[in-house]
């Protein structure tokens, strides 16, 4: 894919040191974030409520965009009732994932909210002095239903601003590129920044423009879960589904070693000693936080074994090895991630030995840049 010059009249450029200067521009705004805010999912949870708290607490009255759509909800809450296929779920856990499902909806409900618009009407949408796009898979072109839905390229949005804040592609590679209008749509941003090095090479080859690279929220804003932290005894946390045969061993093998209990959270795997399918947003971060190890083979799996600074170990999988292995390289952790080629003896120090403290570190500084790019993006005062 040949690199090409930015579109004339782009706004997705940084800011420059004029206009982050003190005055009206710093004002507290009101603002809107878009994203994946009801989906049945620990991570997009977390995600959604991190940013919009994360945006508060910068003194901005910031709310989701509390956008809806049915073809999406029909799509979301049917997953979420089978969410490990093609392995098949019996009648009994189908059961445990409805309750599970049904412990997110007041959660959603508890998040500060905009007044409900329809998704393929945003002109009815409240108008706002910025709208924020992400964090999540917002531009991922094989979404399989908000694929290609045009208010998360920004179209039709009731702001004076549009920008966007950790954003990603997902599982759509940037060798395949995109081309018009997605690249019309992006060009008009007035700030872009996303979370992994895949959407930082598709808007290099297909914008010519080298955006920021900035935390997933759950990282960039920490914020403790409610409730008590559950269950107290010693622990190693399974989380995700469908892990392969030789990984699923090699975890079974150093849980043995070291007489730990597996605990598989929100989906089903029969290797583990104990399935708690129906956790919630909410005691999923408490388990996460309380294990000893975590072993997964999702994208917010690492991202909270980070945050916590548990040891883990991620299996790559075809649908999440682009969004994981860009993290892990923007951190300095690509030891975690554990293929097919991995020696027999890969997994042992990465689920019994702290974490390398370059990592930490490399969070701390990648969590200034993210910080400096909101405050640009934003229009900020720089206190410093």
């Amino acid at each position: 894919m040949p690199n090409q010059d930015p579109p004339a009249g782009n706004h997705g450029v940084r800011p420059t040191a004029d206009t982050t200067c003190c005055g009206s521009s710093a004002k507290r705004q009101r603002i809107g974030v878009l994203t994946f805010h009801r989906c049945i999912n620990y991570g997009s949870y977390w995600q959604a409520r991190c940013l919009v708290e994360g945006l508060r607490a910068r003194g901005h009255d910031a709310v989701i965009l509390d956008h809806y759509s049915a073809s999406a909800n029909v799509a979301e809450f049917r997953v979420a009732l089978r969410p490990t296929l093609p392995t098949p779920v019996s009648r009994e856990d189908t059961e445990q994932y409805a309750c599970k499902a049904r412990k997110f909806f007041p959660e959603f409900d508890r998040l500060p909210l905009s007044r409900p618009f329809d998704l393929d009407r945003p002109e009815t949408m409240e108008e706002f002095d910025t709208v924020v796009i992400g964090s999540d898979e917002v531009w991922n072109l094989r979404h399989p239903w908000y694929s290609g839905c045009l208010p998360f390229f920004g179209v039709g949005l009731r702001a004076q601003r549009v920008i966007s804040y950790a954003a990603s592609f997902g599982n759509f590679s940037c060798w395949e590129g995109i081309g018009a209008p997605w690249t019309d749509y992006l060009s008009r941003l007035d700030a872009i920044s996303v979370r992994d090095e895949n959407s930082w090479w598709m808007l290099k080859n297909c914008l010519g423009q080298e955006t920021d690279l900035v935390l997933d929220p759950c990282l960039q804003f920490l914020l403790p879960p409610d409730g008590e932290p559950k269950p107290r005894a010693p622990y190693a946390l399974v989380y995700g589904h469908n892990f392969s045969p030789g990984f699923a061993a090699r975890v079974r093998r150093w849980a043995d070693a070291k007489r730990l209990p597996l605990l598989s959270i929100g989906y089903r795997n029969d290797w583990a000693d104990a399935q708690w399918l129906t956790a919630g947003p909410h005691d999923f971060a408490h388990a996460v936080a309380g294990a000893e190890a975590v072993a997964t083979n999702f994208f917010h799996g690492c991202v909270f074994a980070l945050q916590n600074e548990r040891p883990f170990a991620c299996e790559l999988s075809p649908y999440r090895s682009i969004k994981v292995r860009g993290l892990m390289e923007l951190l300095g952790g690509e030891a975690h991630l554990v293929g097919d080629d991995a020696p027999e003896n890969a997994l042992e120090p990465l689920m019994s030995e702290p974490l390398d403290p370059r990592i930490p570190a490399r969070i701390v500084e990648v969590r200034a840049q993210s910080n400096d790019y909101l405050r640009r993006a934003l229009l900020e005062c720089d206190a410093r």
